[in-house]
């Protein structure tokens, strides 16, 4: 069975921008073929569940994994980082081989 967990602090900010949004059921994550590397992630808002997603809940919090993007995304965490004044979804991701100089894209 795919797991995915979601930091303490990735789940309070998922919640306080749905809040703000005023709708949502949690955030939404997949992989696309992109950069230099193969992959990278994309977030979305998820306002409705669709058939072929897996369902995460941790901390009060909900993510929406499309079923394709299980493999890449299987045994990450989801967090949610404040560094200086960058603030950032992050994606500690066991399966990640090698990334990108720039950070954008990564491969398995």
């Amino acid at each position: 069975m795919a797991h995915l967990s979601i930091s303490p602090s990735a789940a309070d900010q998922i919640r306080v921008v749905l809040a703000e949004r005023g709708h949502g059921l949690g955030l939404r994550v997949s992989v696309k073929p992109s950069g230099c590397s193969g992959y990278s992630y994309v977030l979305d808002f998820a306002d409705e569940a669709n058939e072929e997603d897996v369902v995460f809940v941790d901390h009060g919090a909900t993510v929406y994994v499309d079923s394709e993007a299980l493999a890449v995304l299987d045994g990450s965490e989801v967090d949610y980082v404040k560094d200086g004044l960058n603030r950032y979804f992050r994606f500690n991701n066991p399966n990640v081989k090698d990334e990108c100089g720039c950070g954008e894209s990564f491969s398995v």
